[in-house]
């Protein structure tokens, strides 16, 4: 194991020595031990350096767990001193650069890693017991595709193409649902090149799953099921700590609708309203803190490239209080032309969920699903039979957060084409943050894909609510980081 300090004189000494079991002490006594080793080698033992010893284990009056060492070689020698014991690692950013030295010295870091396995373990095993296969799809995609988001590129020199590193598996694992494969999953990483935050890392490990002849309501019990267990085997029950807040999980957990959770927790009273009419839900977007420029991409989206045009205008008037009112109603009107009721409908709904992201998130503290999501922003998820400008999506919150998201499938080949469609015109009125049109994927969609259910579970943000552990990269073990 590794020495963690050396104390004693003359002819006795004590080494506490640490490895992956657990901590014990060397006691070093020149009477049991070679005097010859006792002489060469424990002056030169280091806080910090490997060795291994040989001898008959005792417990001390105090309880210590011991070895009386008959032989003791010192395998390897630091070079560079430890942090001290007491104090540790103060500096966080070095702890994430030099994870190697945060693991040598922290018991309680080395148990956030040691739970994190278990938690994908658990996973992997939920999961085999239900029939699902575990499968591996690319992590090099010729487009863009299986969430909407920026991606990371890259190009092959031999076939002389650009590519993207993964940034879902989605459209993949759905294609082995249409060859036949019922229930699959994957478990591996996902990139997205998008800015660092406490919840946030560019890489990062996600569960994905995909179960034929089931639907998002189905999902959701067999998420509660999941959480239960790994709550059990990781944390010992299903209430937790984190952050500070006292969290049940245990089933059954709230259901809430986007248009309810801008209501009841966001304080909107005509929230319907803000998902029907775009210009009042662009007004209700400014007044709750979206920025302009965010309000402004969403209106440009169903309207087309002209509306481009007045892009610095409206974000002007929006900065008026006096003018607010009046200018995404003046723009709609303007354009109402080129905008049909459902593409109104459309912008209104993703609007509105700017304002429950501003709003209601953070307060969904215990664990939540939030149901019936706007269309504009669930461009892979089936259409609400009863709303159609709504759809079978959930996500799960707790704390805040967003830890899961699924719905039941689109499976409608023309459909498909008309949401990647509506990607294309987001992206040419200036849209960062879309999908490429997936032809491949539609042809399958034609080929015939069973009423479907598919859910995405970040498995980092699993182990944050797991281990209690307050930013992502305390549960990676080497995130990214800045350029010394």
């Amino acid at each position: 194991g590794r020495a963690m300090g050396k104390r004693g004189f003359g002819k006795t000494v004590f080494v506490p020595l640490r490895d992956t079991t657990g901590d014990l002490q060397l006691y070093l006594n020149v009477d049991h031990l070679d005097p010859g080793d006792f002489a060469a080698i424990v002056p030169q033992l280091d806080a910090g350096d490997l060795v291994v010893a040989e001898g008959p284990a005792f417990w001390t009056r105090r309880g210590e767990l011991s070895i009386l060492a008959k032989r003791l070689w010192i395998t390897t020698k630091a070079l560079r001193p430890l942090p001290d014991k007491w104090h540790g690692m103060t500096d966080v950013e070095l702890r994430y650069r030099q994870r190697y030295v945060d693991l040598a010295i922290s018991p309680e870091v080395r148990e956030v890693f040691r739970r994190r396995s278990q938690i994908v373990t658990g996973i992997r095993r939920f999961l085999d017991a239900r029939g699902f296969l575990e499968v591996e799809t690319p992590m090099l995609h010729p487009i863009i595709s299986g969430a909407a988001a920026r991606p990371f590129q890259t190009h092959h020199n031999a076939l002389d193409m650009d590519l993207y590193l993964r940034i879902a598996p989605e459209l993949y694992l759905k294609r082995l649902v249409v060859g036949g494969f019922e229930r699959v999953y994957e478990v591996n990483r996902n990139f997205r090149n998008e800015g660092l935050s406490r919840k946030h890392n560019p890489e990062f490990t996600m569960l994905e799953l995909y179960q034929a002849y089931a639907t998002y309501t189905d999902l959701m019990a067999m998420t509660e099921e999941l959480f239960g267990e790994l709550a059990r085997e990781v944390s010992g029950g299903t209430r937790v700590a984190w952050e500070g807040v006292a969290l049940d999980l245990a089933p059954p957990w709230r259901r809430l609708s986007v248009r309810d959770a801008v209501r009841e927790l966001g304080g909107v009273a005509e929230a319907s309203r803000i998902f029907e009419d775009p210009a009042f839900a662009a007004e209700a977007a400014i007044a709750a803190g979206v920025p302009a420029a965010d309000v402004v991409g969403v209106l440009r989206a169903p309207l087309g490239d002209q509306a481009g045009h007045d892009a610095e205008a409206v974000k002007a008037g929006f900065k008026d209080p006096a003018q607010r009112p009046g200018v995404a109603r003046a723009l709609l009107e303007r354009y109402s032309d080129l905008a049909d009721p459902e593409a109104r409908r459309i912008a209104a709904g993703h609007l509105g969920y700017l304002v429950f992201e501003a709003t209601a998130e953070a307060k969904l503290v215990q664990p939540t699903f939030l149901t019936e999501f706007p269309l504009a922003v669930s461009p892979l998820a089936r259409r609400n039979d009863r709303d159609g400008a709504f759809c079978d999506r959930f996500e799960l919150f707790i704390s805040g957060k967003e830890i899961a998201n699924g719905f039941s499938e689109l499976n409608d080949p023309d459909d498909q084409r008309s949401r990647f469609l509506a990607q294309a015109r987001a992206r040419a009125a200036g849209a960062a943050e879309t999908m490429d049109f997936d032809e491949d994927y539609c042809r399958a969609l034609e080929v015939g894909m069973p009423p479907t259910a598919g859910e995405g579970m970040g498995v980092d943000r699993i182990a944050m609510v797991l281990t209690d552990q307050p930013s992502i990269r305390d549960v990676i073990l080497f995130p990214l980081m800045r350029p010394e």
